[in-house]
């Protein structure tokens, strides 16, 4: 075995999305106030800094005026489109009626808040972190976890390169190189292939919930100027979902004449006929949203997991050598469609927990002041006052369940707080067998409105290296066919928006086909799968999608 180089840091950081890039700055900002040193160095297996990141997005800038109080003075592209109108429809297969304002919470008003590019916003956050001397290092993907004796949490291992589909090593071969360092943050968003062993090998989940998910799928538009207002956004409930499968629209209206759109499905969903892709493409089509991209062009694509569990599905953050941040945490608002607020704000808590553990000469331990200051922040009083508000539209449909849902939320914000917290159940478990369910019958695309899936990659600018190890791994090659056809109808065919699972043939002649070059990195067959046969794991660096302004 070829021996791996290793490099010392204080705080090694996996993923350079919102919460990682934030722990960075502030443990180097913490570091120059107190005059002292701290090293930190930075992971990312996307090509560059923002290429595997994809959000709406509609930001709250309550934690980066914490972080970087002059960002919007210092070229930050996010400053460019403040939200100036916020509308909230409900859909019906031609129609429309809207939300009246007074009716919804004041934080869901979106005042305050601008809409753009999440990518854009990281590697801009990037470049405040390398100013301040903190090492990034994208096409690196961390691969491994790396434990000392006493089974703290050591660091991690990068994948090696140049691996070939057999396990043989090629000519470009290269080894890992491992990361050591006395606290190690996991950054990796929703369903991160080292998050998730973490919850299960130290039982973070033990005292929370199940987490829960949706699957949002975005694509980004050139429109016409005439349909062009800077600052507009639109959510959207109903059609063509039905009452029993939650999820809703959303459409943007940004910088440069470009209107980001998307839609979200709940993962809970029942029918394994159902496509999240196919539902997004049909959205399209209602009037008052092809009426915004009558002559436009599309010009970007991709998709995501969500963590819509909240409050309660909040895993324990810390274990000995390190802590969970962000999205890999599940760190999200769902009634506000808002993260990226608190993954700053985990990554600053998480930071100064850190930093003031390593200037005691602590290694390795829980950083219980991270929890603490969780527990004590506007994050936690912000997700507790939504917490019941995914269970009661689960548990009543989106119809009655909204309106529940309003109750709760106006209750909590008028002193009136629930003195109980609804449950979860895992998303995989609601799928209902094919026999008992109707298929859908989705229109072909058009080209113009609506289009399919393998088109949709090639704009994702997807890529694999083809000669690799397969990162989507069956624990049971047989299931797809042998279990999941038969009762199922192989969902994996549907709930994947990038093409990625097929069954080939029929009857005693069928086979399932892994197209892993086409994975957009979403995580959703990790989630569905009602086997849970799947279980994705990280490809070589530098693999994945390629968002440019997602």
């Amino acid at each position: 075995m070829t021996e791996r180089e290793s490099m010392p840091y204080d705080v090694v950081i996996v993923g350079a999305g919102p919460a990682g890039l934030s722990a960075a700055i502030r443990l180097k900002q913490m570091a120059t106030e107190a005059g002292s040193e701290i090293s930190v160095c930075i992971l990312e297996k996307g090509s560059e800094v923002g290429a595997h990141i994809l959000s709406g997005a509609v930001i709250d800038p309550r934690a980066l005026d914490e972080l970087l109080p002059d960002w919007r003075e210092d070229g930050c592209p996010l400053a460019s489109t403040p939200v100036t109108e916020n509308h909230h429809w409900t859909l019906s297969a031609t129609g429309k009626s809207a939300m009246p304002e007074f009716l919804t919470p004041p934080y869901l008003h979106n005042k305050g808040t601008y809409t753009g590019s999440l990518g854009s916003l990281c590697r801009w956050l990037a470049g405040k972190a390398e100013e301040l001397g903190v090492e990034i290092f994208p096409g690196f993907a961390a691969a491994e976890i790396l434990f000392n004796e006493d089974g703290s949490v050591k660091g991690v291992a990068t994948g090696d390169m140049g691996v070939a589909k057999d396990g043989t090593h090629t000519p470009d071969y290269q080894p890992g190189l491992e990361l050591h360092a006395k606290y190690t943050f996991f950054c990796e968003g929703v369903r991160g292939h080292l998050s998730k062993q973490l919850i299960r090998q130290f039982e973070l989940a033990r005292e929370s919930q199940p987490q829960v998910y949706g699957i949002g799928i975005k694509e980004l538009w050139d429109i016409d100027p005439a349909n062009h207002v800077p600052g507009k956004v639109i959510h959207t409930q109903g059609w063509p979902l039905d009452d029993d499968t939650q999820g809703g629209g959303f459409l943007y209206h940004q910088a440069d004449g470009q209107v980001a759109l998307g839609f979200v499905v709940w993962l809970d969903y029942a029918n394994p006929y159902l496509s999240p892709f196919q539902e997004m493409q049909r959205w399209k089509t209602h009037p008052e949203i092809a009426a915004v991209l009558k002559g436009a062009k599309r010009v970007s694509y991709g998709a995501r997991a969500i963590s819509d569990g909240g409050w309660q599905a909040v895993p324990k953050l810390v274990f000995p050598g390190g802590a969970l941040l962000g999205d890999s945490a599940g760190f999200l608002n769902v009634p506000r469609i808002k993260g990226t607020h608190m993954a700053i704000k985990s990554g600053m808590l998480a930071a100064e927990a850190a930093f003031a553990a390593v200037q005691e000469g602590r290694s390795a331990d829980e950083l219980d002041a991270y929890t603490s200051g969780y527990e004590s922040s506007w994050m936690y009083s912000e997700l507790r006052g939504v917490r019941n508000v995914v269970p009661l539209v689960k548990k009543f449909g989106a119809t009655w369940g909204t309106v529940f849902a309003g109750v709760a939320m106006w209750s909590e914000l008028l002193g009136l707080r629930w003195p109980f917290t609804m449950k979860h159940k895992p998303d995989y478990k609601y799928m209902h067998l094919a026999a008992n369910s109707k298929p859908i019958d989705y229109p072909k695309p058009d080209g113009v409105l609506t289009f399919d899936r393998l088109s949709s990659v090639f704009l994702s600018g997807t890529n694999h290296e083809e000669n690799q190890p397969v990162h989507l791994t069956l624990k049971d090659p047989d299931v797809p066919i042998r279990v999941n056809l038969p009762l199922y109808a192989e969902p994996a065919q549907r709930y994947c928006p990038a093409g990625v699972y097929e069954v080939i043939g029929e009857g005693e002649d069928a086979r399932f086909q892994i197209n892993a070059q086409n994975c957009v990195h979403c995580k959703t067959c990790d989630i569905k799968d009602p086997s849970q046969n799947i279980n994705w794991v990280v490809p070589e660096g530098g693999g994945g999608p390629n968002y440019p302004n997602m």
